[in-house]
């Protein structure tokens, strides 16, 4: 912990001016705007599953409008947003970042491919209300009939799986793929948690091999929680490769061993973390060696003011850390597939659009 720290008060210039380039860039689209009306076409247009077209050849959006969770007053209750895999959606359409029927529009992820990650047993206790309310910690849902459960909760997290399955495969085809939703990063083999029901990551990589599409995978998780059940799913898996930075003294208490585990403490601000992250991106790669194909994890909870975290990230810090992702993964030559995780602050959703952006339009040349 003492050397994160040391690494952290170190400075690196160049990352530094690319997070104040990406600030100016944030501003003229937040000035902009991005928030305005989309007609209810945008959404009607993903609600079949379909094919789409990769935006400039190379980046596979991936969405339903069915990812939304519908539960009733339970969502005022709850730190997570509800709507923001919506909103950012919305967000991209409306500043014409692509079009709905360039969408790549998913089916549910079956109980077939979930059998890969998680145990019989754990999947069929699904049809308890209470079950499920534990994994969402939200204990309103255990007042849900059974079909509202099924279809209010257990689809849309099954549909944003099957996304992040169908991301995968477009990803191996164009570059990049972007589920808009998805990085269920705490379920488990036997068990949800933290509002993650299904492992859909681990779950992807799983299918991916049995289809024999892929052999090593890696993971990259920037969600302000490790993500403990990511981990979990994968270890002992010598084909497999987990690199994580996550704050510290926050859920999930104790942490799993990943591959690479980086802790940090509360308060870290863009330079210091763009500063970790450009150390220890290049470590990933080359302990590992070349993968087949990335997971990205983008949770937003790192930017400050998040209801559940303490890091002092900007949106402007996100932009660059997502850049410096996918960057990292072209420079590899390997594909690579990014789902939103967690963030729980207001305009959470906002962060996760600035990025997006920012990474269709480097694909532009």
């Amino acid at each position: 912990m003492e050397e994160v720290r040391k690494t952290l008060r170190s400075s690196l210039p160049g990352a530094i001016r690319a997070a104040s380039v990406c600030t100016c860039v944030c501003l003229g689209f937040f000035l902009q705007g991005c928030s305005s009306p989309v007609s209810p076409v945008a959404l009607t247009e993903v609600l079949l599953p379909r094919p789409g077209k990769p935006v400039y050849g190379k980046v596979a959006i991936v969405y339903a409008m069915d990812y939304r969770i519908r539960a009733g007053r339970m969502e005022t209750l709850h730190p997570f947003d509800m709507r923001k895999n919506e909103r950012v959606y919305r967000a991209l359409v409306d500043r014409n970042m692509f079009a709905p029927n360039d969408v790549f529009v998913p089916e549910e992820v079956t109980r077939k491919q979930l059998l890969r990650v998680h145990t019989r047993e754990y999947l069929d206790s699904l049809k308890d209300p209470l079950v499920v309310a534990r994994c969402l910690e939200a204990p309103r849902a255990a007042s849900l009939s059974p079909d509202e459960l099924e279809a209010r909760i257990l689809r849309p997290f099954r549909l944003a799986s099957g996304g992040t399955i169908l991301a995968a495969r477009e990803a191996l085809k164009y570059g990049i793929g972007i589920n808009i939703g998805g990085g269920y990063l705490h379920a488990k083999p036997a068990g949800g948690d933290a509002f993650c029901i299904y492992a859909d990551v681990p779950v992807a990589i799983r299918q991916l091999q049995k289809e024999g599409k892929i052999r090593k995978a890696m993971v990259i998780d920037l969600d302000a929680h490790q993500g403990n059940g990511t981990i979990l799913c994968l270890r002992d898996d010598p084909d497999t490769y987990t690199f994580s930075m996550f704050e510290t003294d926050i859920y999930p208490i104790p942490k799993a061993a990943g591959d690479q585990d980086v802790a940090l403490p509360a308060g870290v601000d863009d330079s210091s973390y763009l500063n970790l992250l450009s150390r220890q991106l290049p470590q990933a790669f080359s302990r590992f060696g070349r993968p087949d194909i990335v997971f990205y994890v983008a949770g937003c909870d790192s930017v400050k003011g998040d209801s559940l975290a303490h890091l002092s990230m900007t949106h402007a810090g996100i932009v660059e850390r997502d850049r410096m992702v996918i960057n990292s993964c072209r420079e590899q030559e390997v594909p690579v597939v990014m789902t939103l995780g967690g963030g729980y602050s207001r305009d959470a959703w906002r962060a996760h659009s600035l990025s997006i952006r920012q990474i269709i339009s480097s694909q532009r040349e």
